[in-house]
Formats: C-alpha cells, sequence, structure tokens
C-alpha cells in the first residue's frame, strides 16, 4: 500500500488547513483503518485521530479534539484531516498511516500501522 499525503504548509494562528491522504495498492483497498500522526523536531510521534475502515467511529488525540476533523472522502481511499483553530504548537510534519483491519476499535499507536506515507509538513505561525 502507498500513500501520499497533500495540503501542508504554513498558516498563521487562528488558521485552518485540510490534509489529504491518497492510498493506493496492486489490490482492494477494502477494510482498511486509517489514521493521522504528526511528529515535531525532537518529539516522539503523536496520534493525532483516526478513522475505522466502516467510517461509523472516529478518534482523536486530546491536543486536537475539538478542533480536527478526520473523514474519509468518496471512495475510501482517501482520507482528509480538517485542522481548524490552528496553533503554534500544531507545527508538526503530518503522517498517513493504515493497517488491514475491520474492527470498530481506534487504535492510537504508531506500531500498529503497518504502511506510512512520507510526511507532509505544517507551520503554524504565531
Amino acid at each position: 500500500v502507498q500513500l501520499v499525503e497533500s495540503g501542508g504548509g504554513l498558516v498563521q494562528t487562528g488558521d485552518s488547513l485540510r490534509l489529504s491522504c491518497a492510498a493506493s495498492s496492486g489490490g482492494n483497498l477494502d477494510r482498511y483503518h486509517m489514521a493521522w500522526f504528526r511528529q515535531a523536531p525532537g518529539k516522539d510521534r503523536e496520534f493525532v485521530g483516526a478513522i475505522t475502515w466502516s467510517g461509523r467511529k472516529t478518534g482523536y488525540g486530546d491536543s486536537v479534539k475539538g478542533r480536527f476533523t478526520i473523514s474519509h472522502g468518496n471512495a475510501k481511499n482517501m482520507v482528509y484531516l480538517q485542522m481548524d483553530n490552528l496553533k503554534p504548537e500544531d507545527t508538526a510534519v503530518y503522517y498517513c498511516a493504515t493497517v488491514h483491519w475491520d474492527g470498530d476499535e481506534i487504535w492510537n499507536e504508531p506500531d500498529e500501522y503497518d504502511y506510512w506515507g512520507q510526511g507532509t509538513q505544517v507551520t503554524v505561525s504565531s
């Protein structure tokens, strides 16, 4: 599975940004659990949000709850991260990740994911 993120950039405090992740493979992409993580310089990779393959359940990290929204596109090979009310502490490289799993629990640990994109930089100026 290949994942390609896009949509990062430089914004100001309070602005919004939408990240996109396009997934592709040689086979069916059904039943893939998808997530966003981020990593700031000198820090561990942090869970941002995830969505079950069915789309029925989403989960978020505490630092982004109420500000970020994860969703599928019309086709489940696309996932989006809508980021509102951005803060300087949101500055990081954002990664899309996925794993083939059809359960309804939210997975929030990096080790639980098998495939990763190359990341997209988000910088929020104060």
